[in-house]
């Protein structure tokens, strides 16, 4: 699997409280169930790794399911099996999607077809683009 991404970017990680701690956590920006309609997520968001590419999401409807990461946009997740994609913004305002997350970095593609690998920062929509320096992309928080 390589580098997994740290507990403390990813919402499966209980506060002192005892609750999930949601502020700053990696964004899902769309997912499509199997057999299912595309989501075009507002508090959709990564709980925890299962693999390079496999990682268990909480989705809409307050459920949580294994999904498959794909690094297309949200109109081309396929309904084969469980999909979702997460959007970068990179320094040059290219939207790109994530294809594999690493510890710090990203590997991206976008809708070009141009891929590369940058590292990368967490902001919340709005306040995060044009940020981000040289070789790093932004990709938004819930």
């Amino acid at each position: 699997m390589g580098r997994p991404i740290k507990k403390s970017k990813l919402a499966g990680a209980a506060n002192i409280f005892g609750s999930a701690d949601l502020a700053g956590k990696i964004a899902v920006t769309a997912y499509r169930p199997s057999s299912g309609a595309k989501v075009d997520s507002t508090t959709a968001y990564i709980v925890s790794q299962r693999g390079s590419k496999l990682f268990k999401i909480h989705l809409e409807d307050s459920t949580e399911a294994v999904y498959e990461l794909k690094a297309v946009a949200p109109g081309s997740l396929a309904n084969s099996s469980n999909q979702f994609c997460v959007q970068v913004i990179l320094n040059d305002s290219t939207v790109a999607y994530v294809e594999k997350f690493y510890n710090r970095t990203i590997h991206y593609v976008t809708a070009a077809g141009a891929a590369g690998t940058v590292t990368y920062s967490l902001g919340v929509e709005g306040t995060d683009e044009a940020q981000a320096g040289a070789g790093i992309g932004s990709i938004d928080v819930r």
